[in-house]
């Protein structure tokens, strides 16, 4: 049997049996007198059972208005727990924030932001989905993020893309190599040098390539691999010399390796990669506004 009974009438019975008094209920639900007692005398109708027995000096609720009463409190417990959920997410005090991002960005740059985030927003949680650079910018298309940070956001010309920082690539070389005892070096010295490369799906690749031909360099024979920890156990073994970003490093300390800057030097761009026009959260807008500068000027 469905029985067609409202907030409204739950709040009026549950105030009524707390309180037993019109005039005091009414004043603790805002509603003049008139009002609440229509609403209770409306919710016994339609439950089709006496709640309270009135008389001209008191409201004393029946055994079935103590029951009703009583599951009303706890309906409206939870009501109005869902309802203060709700208002927390449209404010962006709870959700969830998905943040697709390469793995040297994933590690370095982006920990010290979701810490800012968190401080004023503890409730909301952050899901980081680290990967290689056509994949992340797959899951902004897809929409199963809500942005991307990325070095390169590769054929990307259909997504909205904000700069928010750069990042110098540096020489990775092991500590007995000659050139390792050098201040600084600039791209010719690697001409003929062996070479520690990374994959073509890494983002790093296709600047470092660019990078050595437009300096008219041809390294010597190189040894590709496919993941920075790789990479770096390689070039420690004296197997070549490397370029990588300077977000990478952390990432290779565990080898004893020399880092040394390039000139000129080349910066890798890091961008918020957004599908255009999607409707962000609260939440993700109250993170991208820690990420993103604002403009100046």
């Amino acid at each position: 049997m469905g029985i067609n009974i409202g907030i409204a009438h739950l709040r009026a019975v549950v105030a009524l049996a707390d309180l037993q008094s019109f005039t005091s209920a009414a004043a603790a639900l805002g509603v003049s007198q008139p009002n609440l007692s229509r609403t209770v005398a409306e919710a016994e109708r339609r439950l089709g059972v006496r709640l309270f027995v009135r008389t001209t000096r008191s409201v004393d609720p029946t055994g079935d208005g103590l029951e009703v009463a009583a599951y009303g409190r706890r309906i409206l417990l939870e009501f109005d727990d869902g309802l203060e959920q709700i208002a927390r997410f449209v404010s962006g005090e709870r959700g969830t924030v998905t943040i697709a991002c390469l793995p040297s960005i994933a590690a370095t740059f982006l920990p010290p932001y979701i810490v800012e985030f968190r401080r004023n927003h503890p409730d909301v949680s952050v899901h980081v989905k680290d990967g290689l650079r056509d994949g992340v910018v797959a899951s902004v298309r897809d929409g199963s993020v809500d942005f991307a940070v990325v070095a390169a956001s590769g054929r990307a010309n259909d997504l909205e893309r904000t700069t928010i920082s750069t990042d110098a690539f540096v020489c990775a070389l092991p500590t007995d190599h000659p050139l390792a005892q050098r201040t600084s070096l600039s791209w010719t010295d690697l001409d003929g040098e062996s070479f520690i490369s990374f994959g073509p799906e890494s983002s790093i690749e296709s600047h470092v390539r660019l990078a050595l031909e437009s300096a008219g360099v041809e390294v010597g024979p190189s040894v590709q691999a496919h993941n920075v920890a790789a990479v770096a156990g390689l070039t420690a073994a004296g197997l070549g010399v490397t370029v990588v970003p300077e977000l990478v490093v952390p990432m290779m300390s565990f080898a004893e390796l020399t880092y040394l800057p390039i000139e000129p030097t080349v910066h890798r761009t890091i961008s918020v990669v957004q599908l255009p026009g999607r409707r962000q959260s609260a939440s993700c807008s109250a993170f991208l506004s820690v990420l993103v500068p604002p403009p100046t000027g």
